[in-house]
């Protein structure tokens, strides 16, 4: 684990607080890495990179390997040799996924997009589940509501574009009705608590080493992506007056640009290709900063 003077102790404790509130899956964490360090700098790094930012917050080889075999067999990374050395690509449908998810972390609200799907093909329930993942609310046995862009779809159905003509005053009493914001709004407070406690901490005497910035960075996104990812991101007039999304987006701002200088150094010293190191930054990571800059 990172850190074993006073402030790494800090960082170390607070860590390992973070990680026992919400412990991290091998794959899920690598898909993280690939989406705030990898997929920004070209898709591409050494096996051994991911297998030593693991191993700080706990995950051994063994689980790397094992969860780098299945996103390899799940079509999402594609593996290459150069001599002794394994080096991981994202595969281009998975790198169209992860720009997709970085507008989201990373560039400014959606507009409202809000639209009615009717399934017209078999098996409507497992279609429907894909649609509540996805942010969508049902109305019926084949019939869903979202306010956000449609995921990628391949069950028949009836797609009905709609807007607000009258009634907007009600739409929070519709929203409320139809998603468990609560849910969603629980998901933004356990965020807010958990990295504002070591936003707190970066805030006074504590100073992190190169290493354990990029380790902070990662549990910040990989936190904030799997509340993001599942809010259904309704409009600000379908939500309650108490939505804690907009406070939860400013800390993931504030803290990402607080960390990314010494984490981005970290990577440019460490992370590599059968090409070379990894570059510090990119026309990518520039704009992720210069988008958050924006909000914090």
């Amino acid at each position: 684990m990172p850190g074993n003077d006073r402030n790494g102790t800090s960082f170390a404790a607070e860590l390992q607080a973070i990680l026992e509130e919400c412990p991290l899956k091998a794959a899920g964490f690598i898909v993280t890495i690939y989406g705030d360090v990898v997929e920004p700098r070209g898709g591409v790094v050494w096996t051994g990179n991911l297998v030593d930012i693991c191993a700080d917050v706990g995950i051994s080889e063994t689980l790397v390997r094992t969860a780098v075999s299945r996103l390899v067999a799940a079509g999402q990374l594609s593996g290459e040799r150069e001599g002794r050395r394994s080096f991981y690509r994202l595969a281009a449908p998975a790198r169209a996924e992860f720009a997709a998810a970085a507008r989201l972390l990373f560039g400014p609200p959606e507009p409202a997009d809000w639209h009615f799907v009717q399934l017209t093909g078999a098996k409507p329930d497992e279609a429907m589940q894909v649609l509540e993942r996805a942010g969508h609310a049902r109305l019926g046995p084949r019939l869903a509501v979202g306010a956000r862009a449609m995921p990628p779809f391949t069950q028949s159905s009836v797609v009905f574009r709609a807007e607000v003509v009258s009634g907007e005053g009600e739409l929070c009493a519709f929203a409320a009705d139809h998603w468990n914001l609560e849910h969603h709004a629980e998901a933004y407070r356990g965020f807010l608590s958990r990295l504002g406690r070591l936003g707190d901490l970066l805030s006074g005497s504590l100073r992190l080493s190169p290493s354990e910035s990029l380790v902070a960075r990662l549990l910040l996104v990989h936190q904030f992506r799997l509340v993001v990812l599942r809010d259904p991101r309704l409009p600000q007039a379908a939500l309650p007056a108490t939505w804690p999304g907009e406070e939860a987006r400013a800390l993931f701002a504030r803290l990402y640009l607080r960390l990314s200088p010494d984490a981005d150094l970290h990577v440019a010293r460490n992370f590599v290709t059968a090409d070379g190191a990894l570059p510090e930054a990119s026309e990518a990571t520039l704009r992720r900063l210069s988008l958050l800059a924006d909000v914090a």
